[in-house]
């Protein structure tokens, strides 16, 4: 892969990871995300472009407004670098073709959705149902399931399928079992576009790696923060974990490559 591409989705990703910002603060708080400019939520004013270059104006102002010298949350510049860390490694690891800008409108929306479940414990159905959209759109290019296109189609169906009314099966048992919800209706759905982009084995292996990483974060909060066994945490971003994990490394690269 050519230095030059890959440096360029690096700097892309961070450009990108700004937007993706926006669309977390105010995708739930129901505003436009592209009316008004980005302003502080502090104070209200106005952020001057040379205050919005992604990490280095963070680093610059030292994580505070320059107007009301409030802090910046941390968040901004975590999201920003791990979008560009993570187009950088997509691009690297899948060339340039139509499935590579497939899996990275998958990844963004699963960061969106994670931060947003990490904040306020809600997956937004705009995101998980485009998963199921974007999956079954485009089956055709997608290098990982066998067939012509309608073959492709099928697979794609039913690891939406899978993912949706298998997971919902497994949310009922679980609350039927400790008496209270076991997975929200955003989870499953978000697995239904799980499925649809990698297939039911995805579904199956996306769930194994959520519960251990899940399981983990549940006993650190245990230890180091006081929480009990019984308190809710969002499942949200370890399924979005494992199914990045998936999309990255569990399954082979796209074929169809640009070579630049």
């Amino acid at each position: 892969m050519d230095a030059f591409v890959l440096c360029f989705a690096a700097v892309f990703g961070l450009l990108f990871g700004s937007f993706l910002n926006v669309c977390i603060y105010r995708i739930p708080r129901e505003k436009s995300i592209v009316w008004p400019p980005s302003s502080c939520p502090g104070c209200g004013a106005r952020i001057k472009w040379y205050d919005n270059i992604p990490l280095f104006s963070y680093l610059w102002l030292r994580g505070k407004c320059r107007n009301c010298k409030q802090p910046i949350s941390i968040q901004y510049p975590v999201v920003e670098l791990l979008t560009g860390l993570l187009t950088l490694l997509f691009v690297w690891r899948l060339g340039i073709s139509v499935w590579t800008f497939v899996v990275l409108s998958a990844v963004y929306a699963l960061i969106i959705l994670s931060v947003i479940d990490l904040e306020i414990m809600i997956i937004p159905d705009r995101f998980s149902l485009g998963l199921i959209v974007l999956g079954l759109v485009f089956a055709w290019a997608n290098p990982n399931f066998s067939g012509v296109w309608w073959q492709k189609e099928a697979t794609s169906l039913i690891g939406a399928a899978v993912g949706l009314f298998g997971v919902l099966a497994i949310a009922l048992l679980g609350t039927w079992m400790f008496k209270k919800e076991a997975m929200g209706g955003g989870d499953v759905k978000l697995m239904g576009g799980v499925g649809a982009l990698i297939g039911w084995e995805g579904v199956i292996t996306t769930i194994v790696l959520a519960s251990f990483f899940g399981l983990v974060y549940a006993v650190f909060l245990m230890i180091f923060k006081g929480k009990k066994g019984s308190d809710a945490i969002p499942f949200g971003p370890f399924l979005s974990l494992g199914a990045l994990i998936n999309l990255f490394y569990l399954i082979k690269p796209a074929m169809l490559v640009i070579e630049f």
